[in-house]
């Protein structure tokens, strides 16, 4: 039987967007650095789990109208904006969200995208499904819902966009946990304007902790990826993502993050 897969969970806590971006390019880029040398040192696979402060962003394929509002409308409300790599339209990043970025060699676990998509949307929908919310997939439509219920049509709990560059993966997914949901008022969520938003307090009508939503998150992570976990936060996240930039210096103006 095979040595399961080193999965490091790297706990950031409120992270600069772009900041996590520069994060996220330098660990891709180092995994496939060590790919391409066999006598490099293995480099695990990585998963970033944080919040942003306010801010919108538009993917590589996203129609700029469906931006509601001018750049400098969006700064005037405290979001940045910024258009990125990933795939999908605009969705919006804030507190209250768990954002999460794996950083993985599909190499080493599964090359197919569709597969490691329908992974992601699996993860969520089974750490809703504790809060007994009823997370769905809707066909041509990626990403994790609710609905149709009594409450109303189809919303989006999760939405998802990612990129990958031989076989290395970067960019997520966004759970809206305790979002502040009028934020997405502003822009037409993914593209998609026959649909809402909701967020797992707005589902279960109850006080939901952040951390009590990260906990099944990584356990399901583990369980269908079949990797084993080791979980870091603070001063040992910190000293873990050095390796993967210069210098001590350059890892702190890249991760501005706020320990939780």
């Amino acid at each position: 039987m095979s040595a399961r897969e080193e999965l490091i969970v790297c706990h950031l806590g409120r992270t600069a967007y772009t900041s996590a971006w520069s994060l996220q390019e330098a660990v891709q880029e180092r995994l496939i650095t060590a790919k391409r040398s066999p006598d490099a040192d293995p480099v695990p696979h990585v998963l970033l789990l944080l919040e942003h402060p306010h801010v919108y962003t538009l993917g590589k394929s996203g129609d700029a109208e469906n931006v509601l509002m001018s750049e400098e409308r969006l700064n005037e409300l405290g979001a940045t904006f910024h258009r990125i790599g990933r795939g999908g339209d605009v969705t919006y990043h804030g507190p209250g969200q768990l954002v999460g970025y794996p950083l993985l060699d599909l190499d080493r676990l599964f090359t197919d995208l569709g597969r490691y998509l329908r992974t992601l949307e699996e993860i969520i929908i089974r750490t809703c499904a504790e809060w007994s919310v009823t997370g769905t997939r809707v066909d041509g439509r990626t990403g994790v819902w609710v609905g149709p219920d009594e409450r109303g049509l189809e919303r989006k709990i999760c939405a998802m966009g990612v990129r990958c560059s031989r076989w290395v993966t970067m960019h997520g997914f966004a759970m809206n946990v305790t979002t502040d949901l009028d934020y997405f008022d502003h822009i037409v969520p993914c593209g998609i304007k026959d649909r809402g938003v909701t967020s797992l307090a707005e589902e279960t009508d109850a006080s939901v902790e952040m951390a009590a939503v990260r906990a099944p998150i990584v356990r399901h992570f583990e369980e269908l990826f079949e990797v084993d976990v080791t979980a870091l936060r603070g001063s040992e996240a910190r000293g873990f993502l050095r390796g993967f930039v210069d210098t001590a210096e350059a890892l702190e103006s890249t991760l501005q993050t706020a320990d939780d």
